[in-house]
């Protein structure tokens, strides 16, 4: 698949559904935080950022798609290394400013090869 390389932002103008849209509470730079879950066993994967465009090819073609802020584009989840994230559910967070993506996850989650992208990662906690 050809990557576009030009500079974008996310887009303003979506199919997404008016009301969806409406509940959206988004950041500065328009886009809503998605906690990405393992359907079936609730093993959260890890964390995305999706605008209103991303959050609808992500409701109407089964595969999760991301806005990327580092690399200012759209991707979707598996395009390059196979390992998919086939949507089972969507929720919104009650304040309207996160998102609960339940998937399907084919493979790593995480782009260095882990499950999730929290995998070997924990924080030392004091009591």
């Amino acid at each position: 698949m050809a990557t576009d390389t030009t500079p974008q932002t996310p887009h303003t103008d979506s199919e997404l559904d008016p009301a969806v849209a409406a509940t959206l509470k988004r950041d500065d730079a328009g886009l809503v935080a998605a906690v990405i879950q393992q359907h079936d066993t609730g093993e959260v994967l890890m964390l995305g950022w999706m605008d209103d465009e991303a959050l609808h090819r992500t409701l109407t073609t089964g595969r999760v798609t991301f806005w990327s802020r580092s690399r200012q584009e759209y991707w979707r989840k598996g395009d390059t290394s196979g390992h998919v994230q086939l949507v089972k559910s969507v929720a919104l967070d009650c304040d309207g400013d996160a998102l609960l993506v339940r998937v399907d996850q084919v493979g790593a989650a995480c782009h260095t090869g882990t499950r999730t992208c929290f995998e070997g990662r924990g924080l030392p906690v004091s009591s």
